[in-house]
Order: C-alpha cells, then sequence, then structure tokens
C-alpha cells in the first residue's frame, strides 16, 4: 500500500500554523546538515506539482515542487557545519539545524511536525514517523532542505572538483572515497565520520 501525503494530521490538529519539518544530510561525509521548515498558510490551495518524500522524486520534480513551494508557502531553513556537526554529533546537529529553521520562519508556528521519532528541545512539535510519506507539510520540508543542500555542494564542487560533490552530494560513493584517499579530506569534510577520520590518522601516522 502506497502512502500519500495529505494534511490529514494538520487538520487533525486544527491549528492554522503548523509548520512541518524535515532535514537533509545527515549521511554525507562533509557538508553542512541542513534542515527546513515549511508553514502552508492555506491548506486549501490547490497544488498544481507533485509533493512526496523527496528521496522518490526526480531531479525535475524536484526542482518543479521547489519553486512552487517558495513561493507559496511561509517556509526557512536552518543548518549546522560539518564542525558543529563534528561538536555535536549528526543527531544533536541536524535537531539544531531544525531549531534554526523554525527560528528563521517569518511565522511563528503554533506546532511543528517533525520527520522522525524525536523533537527538538527548543521547538514545540509533534514528531511523525515516516512523517515525509505522510504530510504535506513535512514533504514539502524535506524537498526545500534537500534542495538547498544539494545546491551548496554544487556551489563548492566548483572549488573541489576532484570530490565529485556536484554528483555524489558528499556521500560516500566509490569516487568520493578514492578521492578522499588520493587528495585528503578538506574543510567542508566531517572529521569525526569515519572514512574521514581513518584517512586523517592514516596521514598523520605516515
Amino acid at each position: 500500500m502506497i502512502t500519500v501525503a495529505d494534511f490529514s494530521i494538520e487538520n487533525e490538529i486544527g491549528a492554522n500554523f503548523i509548520a512541518g519539518c524535515d532535514e537533509a544530510g545527515r549521511g554525507p561525509l562533509c557538508g553542512p546538515v541542513v534542515a527546513a521548515a515549511v508553514i502552508f498558510p492555506n491548506r486549501d490551495i490547490e497544488i498544481p506539482v507533485v509533493i512526496r518524500d523527496s528521496k522518490k522524486m526526480s531531479a525535475a520534480q524536484r526542482a518543479t515542487a521547489y519553486d512552487w513551494i517558495t513561493k507559496n508557502t511561509i517556509w526557512a531553513t536552518g543548518q549546522c557545519s560539518p564542525a558543529e556537526i563534528d561538536e555535536l554529533n549528526i543527531l544533536w546537529a541536524s535537531m539544531r539545524a531544525m531549531e534554526r529553521a523554525v527560528a528563521n520562519l517569518g511565522q511563528t508556528p503554533e506546532l511543528c511536525l517533525i520527520d522522525g521519532n524525536r523533537v527538538p528541545a527548543a521547538v514545540r512539535g509533534r514528531a511523525v514517523i515516516k512523517g515525509d510519506a505522510k504530510s504535506l507539510s513535512i514533504a514539502a520540508a524535506s524537498i526545500i532542505a534537500k534542495e538547498t543542500r544539494d545546491k551548496i555542494m554544487q556551489d563548492l564542487s566548483v572549488r573541489f572538483p576532484e570530490y565529485g560533490w556536484n554528483k555524489n552530494a558528499g556521500y560516500p560513493t566509490a569516487e568520493h572515497l578514492s578521492a578522499i584517499e588520493k587528495y585528503g579530506v578538506t574543510e567542508h569534510h566531517r572529521r569525526t565520520f569515519g572514512p574521514v577520520k581513518k584517512t586523517i590518522e592514516t596521514r598523520e601516522n605516515s
């Protein structure tokens, strides 16, 4: 059975300003973790684009949805740098990025729907497991977060073309791992993540 994201959760809660929150970039070896928060001020609006879990959309679908969402909702992003990820660990950095995204919204939400099983400490919210497949607000946030982070990695790849970040977005692909071994790590790598940490230790001990 395929779950289709809709406004059932939002409408059940009944509040006017409910933000969906999601993040992108927990798994990569480099770059920030980016969170987004999205409020649909009018849930009766006709939505002419596909909005679902961003991981299940094509690049073209995400780009089209991103354009529509940014023009028709209240939205904001927040991020944590690789240095913050190394200091906090990726879970708590993701929570902080969500807190920043919510704080950056132009409208204070009455409640936040958080994708996953944990609510950031500074956010009044409800955790929704697999929320990006259930809530349109969370699905929209997943699209904004992924598109924002992918753009960051594409921009960084201009300065560091050897790592292929424009294609792998910093994930541990064979190409990326090979480049780390050959060229070493950059200031954008997460130094506590296994392959990066191993390369640093190997070079320090050689």
